[in-house]
């Protein structure tokens, strides 16, 4: 008797690709997209994991308040910590001297000594069973906080990075000022992603690299007029920056450019962030918001790089930070205005155990 032929389907299940190994600090994203940390853990969590890999960040400076400054140094320690090559540009005669203002992480509460009292013994004897719920599914719990190559850090101003992290490393800084022609500056570019090299057929990613440009239209450097040899270069920087495996983060001015052309620059932008200063008083905002005193500027997410998909670009209504360096850590408190509508979703340096998906 001839044996019984089973009819397969048509249609077959679709077998995800494996998963590419990645070198640390580096993350698994959606649609074949690898992430690299801000080194900003609540950014982080509103972009859906940090910066993509390939995509040009840029940031709109406030002319009243250096706020800028503060998410370039944290981008720039975070790379440092993971061991990823850096290329700094700055229109100061010497951009070298910034490195030695890159904040350093903060230690954990594990690292601290370990004083508590009878009371606290007790509690600590009543409530060990717990632990088993939230050791193992949640990440964020101290316990975990041991591993040296955690993804994203939190950061202490007040200390600066150690010098190993910036002799072990390959730290290349270019002055705007000696970059008269954008050419020289795109070429610099260019040799330095040469070293990331995106091969789709490679399972497997080594490293990183990161750009910071920070200030690219200052009024230091000799191409601040030209507006659009400016613009050119900031086309051509995306396009080499999709073929690499880096992320750039360019910081400027929109003061100082023309209404029409600060429109094209955003365009430009994968992810587009802005900073504002907090006026010194503010009733609506102090009576909505607790420990006021202690903030210091407003982080506005306008749009979150969208690659390898074709969902809008942008958000109908812009996600907000309210920064504060009380403490010397960066502190960030999400907010969200819809019309006159405001609340608050989370505060201060960390959302709550992950309770918040964007």
């Amino acid at each position: 008797m001839a044996a019984t032929k089973t009819r397969g389907s048509s249609f077959s299940r679709a077998v995800s690709a494996a998963t590419p190994s990645l070198a640390p600090g580096l993350k698994c994203g959606p649609n074949g997209t690898v992430f690299l940390s801000s080194g900003i853990p609540d950014l982080d969590k509103i972009l859906g994991g940090g910066f993509t890999l390939g995509s040009l960040v840029m940031v709109m400076e406030d002319s009243e308040a250096p706020h800028h400054m503060l998410l370039l140094r944290n981008f720039m320690s975070q790379g440092l910590i993971h061991n990823q090559p850096l290329l700094y540009a700055s229109p100061s005669k010497d951009p070298k001297g910034f490195l030695g203002t890159l904040p350093s992480p903060a230690s954990s509460k594990d690292d601290k000594p370990r004083d508590r009292d009878t009371d606290q013994e007790k509690g600590l004897r009543i409530a060990w069973q717990y632990k088993k719920y939230f050791g193992e599914n949640n990440p964020n719990f101290t316990g975990h906080r041991d591993d040296k190559h955690e993804y994203c850090n939190d950061f202490d101003l007040r200390k600066p990075l150690e010098r190993q992290f910036l002799i072990r490393q390959h730290v290349d800084c270019v002055s705007l000022q000696d970059s008269m022609n954008l050419s020289v500056l795109l070429d610099h570019c260019g040799t330095f992603l040469s070293q990331f090299p995106r091969n789709d057929n490679n399972s497997s990613i080594t490293t990183a690299g990161r750009i910071a440009i920070q200030s690219f239209c200052a009024p230091d450097c000799g191409y601040s007029n030209m507006e659009w040899h400016m613009l050119s270069f900031i086309r051509s920087l995306k396009s080499v920056m999709r073929s690499s495996n880096a992320v750039a983060v360019l910081t400027f001015p929109p003061s100082l450019l023309s209404p029409s052309f600060c429109k094209r620059w955003q365009h430009m932008a994968d992810t587009l962030l802005s900073v504002k200063a907090i006026p010194d008083e503010d009733r609506e905002l102090a009576q909505l918001l607790t420990g006021y005193q202690d903030m210091v500027g407003l982080l506005n997410v306008h749009k979150i790089a969208r690659i390898n998909t074709q969902v809008n670009l942008e958000y109908p209504f812009p996600w907000s930070f309210f920064c504060g360096c009380s403490t010397g850590n960066a502190a960030f408190m999400l907010f969200c205005s819809l019309s006159s509508i405001s609340f608050i979703l989370s505060c201060w340096s960390k959302l709550s155990a992950g309770s918040y998906d964007p």
